[in-house]
């Protein structure tokens, strides 16, 4: 059983994966490292020298081979766009929206150049939040929303919401 993290770019998936991790004693595997690594690039260099699709591409291929267990996944912000790598997830684990609003999102994502983010050179981070949050809560086993709460709170939240699922 793995417990899978989603929601939008610098929500803090990765932050409070790691430390969700070491709370329920599971391994911590953060995707955009997978990615990384096995492509030998960052993710905006991947996106910017092969392409928006490609990345997406390797992202679902990456997810789809993941296959260790007991673990916490921290998912790229954009992972909600393949079908198959969702389905692949939801298999053997509970996911978890890590629910923020926008405003803070975008307080958050100082790097939006640089970091990585599956989007369109034209696309705004609200268009992207408003493209995107319906497909975190379609597949969402629960939803936490971190807004006012710190980071212990919120690994807090969901080790007690996952107990129903475990």
């Amino acid at each position: 059983m793995n417990i899978i993290l989603i929601g939008m770019p610098g929500c803090g998936k990765s932050t409070i994966g790691v430390l969700l991790a070491k709370a329920i004693q599971f391994g911590f595997v953060d995707c955009d490292l997978l990615i990384q690594r096995r492509c030998s690039m960052s993710l905006q260099s991947i996106i910017d020298t092969q392409g928006l699709d490609r990345f997406l591409n390797e992202e679902e291929s990456t997810i789809v081979n993941f296959t260790d267990d007991n673990c916490v996944v921290a998912t790229g912000g954009s992972a909600v766009y393949s079908q198959k790598a969702m389905e692949h997830l939801k298999k053997n684990g509970i996911v978890v929206y890590l629910s923020l609003p926008l405003e803070d999102i975008e307080s958050r994502l100082t790097n939006i150049k640089t970091r990585g983010v599956a989007m369109t050179k034209s696309q705004t981070i609200g268009e992207l939040y408003k493209e995107r949050c319906p497909l975190y809560e379609k597949y969402a086993d629960i939803t936490v929303k971190t807004h006012n709460l710190n980071i212990e709170q919120t690994v807090e939240k969901i080790a007690e919401s996952i107990k129903n699922f475990i």
